[in-house]
């Protein structure tokens, strides 16, 4: 069993939305789910210059993730893209389930760097206007899983299915569409910021009623049990500074 955190994430919280160096700094190590890539990045380093630890991390596709931690890897603090990965690591003995939270809510957007491309109501997915329309892999992506349950629901799936290129996980599906070797595709609204700035093109931002909510859950894993660093990030994640943060990227929060 997973040994529960001694500490109130809640009081740790406080201390890190403020400042606080410890006397001994320590490495956490941080699978990411591959749309947060760009936030975490930045949390990371406001987390390392508030507390002095390190977070080590690594990115990828949420299911691909769950194979790797259920393998044995030795990541110690989780960042799903949706909150039923999180939930069988806490079944399964490998997470504390105290420690499971919403760090974020996402949104899926049709986008392209095209202008004009994609109209507001996202008609441009039934006119067929397009050669090749980008999603991630719905089998280990919540973001294609979410992707495809628009396409079902509008009724343009057999119209666009022989155009779907698929990408690894979200991060590759945006770049086939930003490199143009596809002209549009559904992507995570964090991704169409850049140094705080939205990105050019044409989008649809998805009305959230097409897909089920994509709640994203942290969670410590049990390799993370006992190293100070993995709780003070689980922490700092739900201080308000990081909350700020992830809300600028496009993200709602709980």
């Amino acid at each position: 069993m997973i040994r529960k955190l001694s500490t109130s994430l809640a009081a740790l919280a406080t201390v890190f939305g403020v400042c606080a160096t410890p006397a001994r700094a320590a490495e956490v190590h941080v699978a990411v789910a591959a749309n947060f890539t760009a936030p975490m990045q930045k949390i990371a380093a406001a987390f390392a210059a508030d507390s002095g630890h390190q977070a080590v991390l690594a990115f990828g596709a949420t299911g691909k993730l769950y194979a790797q931690i259920a393998n044995g890897a030795p990541f110690e603090v989780f960042l799903s893209a949706d909150d039923e990965t999180p939930a069988r690591l806490t079944r399964e003995g490998l997470a504390d389930p105290a420690s499971r939270f919403t760090y974020a809510i996402g949104k899926l957007v049709l986008w392209s760097p095209e202008p004009g491309l994609v109209d507001d109501k996202g008609a441009v997915l039934r006119n067929g206007s397009f050669r090749h329309l980008a999603v991630a892999n719905p089998r280990t992506a919540p973001y294609g899983a979410a992707a495809m349950s628009v396409l079902e629901k509008l009724g343009a799936l057999p119209t666009v299915s022989s155009r779907l290129v698929q990408g690894e996980n979200i991060t590759q599906t945006f770049q086939f569409v930003s490199t143009g070797n596809a002209e549009l595709g559904f992507v995570a609204a964090s991704q169409l910021v850049k140094d705080g700035q939205p990105l050019g093109g044409s989008r649809w931002e998805v009305p959230a009623a097409l897909y089920e909510p994509i709640r994203q859950d942290a969670v410590l894993l049990g390799k993370g049990a006992g190293n100070p660093a993995a709780a003070a990030l689980i922490a700092y994640l739900r201080s308000d500074k990081a909350r700020a943060m992830i809300r600028s990227y496009g993200y709602e929060l709980p």
